[in-house]
């Protein structure tokens, strides 16, 4: 055999890579295609923001703030991307960072991925996690040393945090990103065991529908307060290159401001300094800083909504529960009908540790004074969700697979031994004989009736 009669997959697919690495399609370790990609992303994201950075300084009066400072705020920013937090000098932490800027290199993580998968030797997608470690690591290298460079007297970021963001969101972005390149959402979803991919599904859908509310919730309040949103912005009278900053900066905050309104409708509520909270049941807040979309929080001490309103806002955990529910048992029904209302509830449980993943990365802290506490509470937001939505979506399900089973009564056939016979019992039979059927006498007549293969006394 020669070597071009040699499957494709094997001369390609382990040449010029160690330990069962591909390499690329010029020759180049995958390793030094995922550190161009990972230098790449990091430049990008740094000279969107330094050019933003750029503009605020031009615009805005900079004295004691050189072209070095303008460089460290951009390198600062960057890493507030990674949702990194700060120490400010004599201040204490900034932990409260918006989540909006995650999107920026995410989105340059996810090409970077694709862009890796495409130029190295990866086509199969088992390889892809390789390719996410070859852009994860050099990108968390970077991040780290921009963590150090960006350091000054006023504010050092933590290093450490800078290294993990930097390389999970590396992982995650860029393994997405490479895998979408090499098949569609359909297929990579149909590669998951029936139970987990229902599961997936089930908690997507859920965490969508809660999602979907409080953006609506959180809307619907800043639209009630436009006024005084009007008022803020007019009284720190930020110029016109300073309003399009500020915007962009409060745009930054939505995705936090959802996480917040999902948290309210949940019935914790959330909190904004020490000792406040705002919830259904009520609210007290003391003074806030002066950012215009804070307008859309009550000032000082409310009671509760309107109970038509708070009936409906503490309902929609429960409709999420309903939706996730339909969505497992839709996508995999389950023949045992005291185990769907379980797998249930395990998308309601599952729904919660994400919900409480994005409560404690939307909140933090302001400093170390009154404002030490900003946001929801993790852990209260993961428990809450887990037993709302999860017995929500476990009546949902056992009602929605029982009638189910009520309209396919036949969902598979019975299992049996290997090597049993099917048993037919004739009792219409006057002699009361039992009929064995074998089920491999279908099998046993092919072969009879197939005509004899040559061998070497068939020969002439």
């Amino acid at each position: 055999m020669t070597a071009s009669a040699l499957p494709a997959e094997r001369t390609t697919g382990r040449a010029g890579g160690r330990g069962g690495l591909p390499a690329s399609r010029n020759g180049r370790p995958l390793a030094i295609t995922g550190a161009i990609a990972a230098g790449a992303a990091a430049g990008s994201g740094l000279a969107v923001l330094t050019l933003l950075v750029l503009a605020g300084w031009i615009a805005a009066p900079h004295a004691g703030l050189g072209l070095p400072g303008v460089l460290r705020t951009a390198a600062a920013l960057w890493l507030v991307g990674h949702h990194v937090g700060f120490a400010l000098h004599g201040a204490g932490r900034i932990g409260m960072l918006p989540l909006g800027l995650v999107l920026l290199p995410g989105a340059l993580l996810w090409r970077a991925g694709r862009w890796v998968v495409r130029k190295g030797n990866v086509s199969k997608l088992s390889e892809v996690g390789y390719a996410a470690l070859a852009l994860a690591v050099p990108y968390a290298l970077l991040a780290g040393a921009l963590a150090l460079a960006s350091r000054s007297s006023l504010a050092a970021p933590s290093l450490p945090q800078a290294v993990v963001a930097g390389f999970l969101l590396a992982l995650v972005a860029g393994g997405l990103g490479g895998a979408r390149a090499l098949a569609p959402w359909g297929r990579l979803v149909r590669l998951l065991p029936p139970r987990p991919r229902c599961l997936l599904l089930g908690s997507l859908g859920s965490l969508t529908v809660l999602l979907g509310a409080g953006a609506i919730l959180a809307g619907a309040s800043l639209a009630t307060s436009m006024g005084s949103f009007r008022s803020l912005n007019s009284a720190l009278a930020p110029g016109a290159v300073g309003a399009v900053l500020l915007l962009l900066a409060q745009i930054g905050y939505v995705p936090n401001a959802i996480i917040w309104a999902v948290c309210f409708a949940l019935g914790p509520g959330f909190a904004f300094g020490a000792g406040t909270v705002v919830a259904p049941t009520g609210s007290a807040l003391g003074s806030l800083p002066m950012l215009p979309m804070l307008a859309a929080l009550p000032s000082g001490a409310h009671s509760s909504v309107p109970a038509w309103a708070s009936v409906a806002v503490l309902c929609l955990p429960y409709l999420a529960g309903v939706f996730g529910g339909l969505l497992t048992v839709r996508t995999a029904p389950i023949p045992a009908i005291e185990i769907a209302p379980l797998w249930g509830f395990a998308c309601g449980a599952v729904t919660g540790g994400a919900m409480g993943v994005l409560a404690a990365f939307a909140g933090g802290t302001l400093g170390s004074g009154r404002l030490a506490a900003v946001g929801p509470s993790g852990w209260q937001a993961a428990l809450v969700t887990t037993l709302e939505v999860g017995v929500a979506a476990a009546v949902t399900a056992g009602v929605m697979n029982w009638l189910w089973l009520r309209r396919e009564p036949a969902i598979a056939p019975a299992v049996r031994p290997e090597g049993s016979a099917d048993v037919v019992d004739e009792s219409a039979d006057d002699a009361g004989h039992r009929i064995y059927l074998d089920p491999w006498t279908d099998d046993e007549d092919e072969e009879q009736a197939a005509p004899p293969r040559p061998g070497p006394a068939a020969l002439p």
